[in-house]
């Protein structure tokens, strides 16, 4: 399989899942108007979700590309064992950046500097395709970095980036309540119900169901909770801003009032790298 074709197959792929979320979008807004629910504040929290695109997409262009080049330079300046670009290898890259995105994402929430990006993704008190798409800034920096195991291990850039694609466009139809349980599919893929879990605040949902399109890595490795009831979605903390520069940036303040109380180095590190919550004793 050539590079082309593989980019050209990653781009069906991504479009593909464009179609199937804006379909589903298309329901849920005809849902909320036969209900009675589509209010103003629903459509400014959209449009809040969607602003999120807007610094997500600047950094993109002006610093993840760069980086993205020397991923390559390195990948075939340094690993020797690279591995050819074929169906195979391909298919393997899906599985791998499936992996990789599962510990991406699960360290994410477990990393305050990290978390300052993902909580973006999770402060919206709505469960919708929109919500799909709201992303930290700087969240794509952290992920490409998670996935450099994929590069040591001989996986081309090509195929790597192919992979994260394919991960992510299939993760934008599971942010809706439109979709119940899906049977036997329950146990191998990650699916709306699975995910409404992830986007839960409630105690026995907090920080369950990582997965990106194989729900088994979170019931390998221990983090698996099923849907029993309707979570409540949204942090922790109350927020409830539509403002767009808050919703971008929510997570900051906090962490800076942190910073300036901290007395010690060991406290600049605990707020930086501990858990969100964790607090200076």
């Amino acid at each position: 399989m050539a590079s082309t074709q593989l980019e050209l197959l990653g781009e069906n792929i991504d479009s593909v899942f464009f179609v199937f979320a804006a379909a589903i979008f298309l329901i849920e807004v005809i849902e909320l108007g036969f209900k009675g629910n589509f209010s103003r504040a629903k459509v400014t929290e959209m449009l809040a979700s969607a602003s999120t695109q807007v610094p997500y997409r600047l950094i993109e262009a002006f610093l993840m590309t760069g980086l993205y080049r020397l991923f390559h330079v390195l990948a075939y300046s340094s690993i020797p064992w690279m591995m050819d670009i074929s169906w195979t290898t391909a298919l393997l890259a899906i599985v791998a950046a499936d992996f990789a995105y599962y510990w991406e994402h699960r360290i994410a929430h477990r990393v305050r500097i990290l978390w300052t990006q993902h909580a973006v993704h999770h402060s919206s008190r709505d469960y919708n395709i929109i919500t799909a798409i709201r992303f930290g800034p700087l969240e794509s920096v952290w992920s490409l970095l998670a996935h450099m195991p994929l590069l040591l291990i001989g996986f081309p850039p090509e195929l790597i980036f192919f992979g994260i694609i394919v991960v992510l466009a299939y993760q934008t139809w599971l942010h809706t309540e439109l979709v119940g349980k899906l049977g036997r599919l329950e146990w191998v893929l990650n699916t709306p119900s699975h995910h409404r879990v992830h986007h839960g605040c409630d105690q026995k949902y907090l920080d369950k169901n990582y997965a990106g399109i194989l729900i088994i890595w979170d019931r390998m490795f221990g983090s698996f909770q099923e849907e029993e009831e309707t979570p409540t979605y949204g942090l922790t903390t109350n927020f409830n801003s539509k403002n767009p520069i808050k919703v971008w940036f929510s997570e900051f303040p906090e962490l800076w009032r942190n910073l300036k109380s901290s007395k010690t180095i060991a406290e600049i590190f605990g707020y930086l790298f501990k858990p969100p919550g964790w607090k200076a004793k």
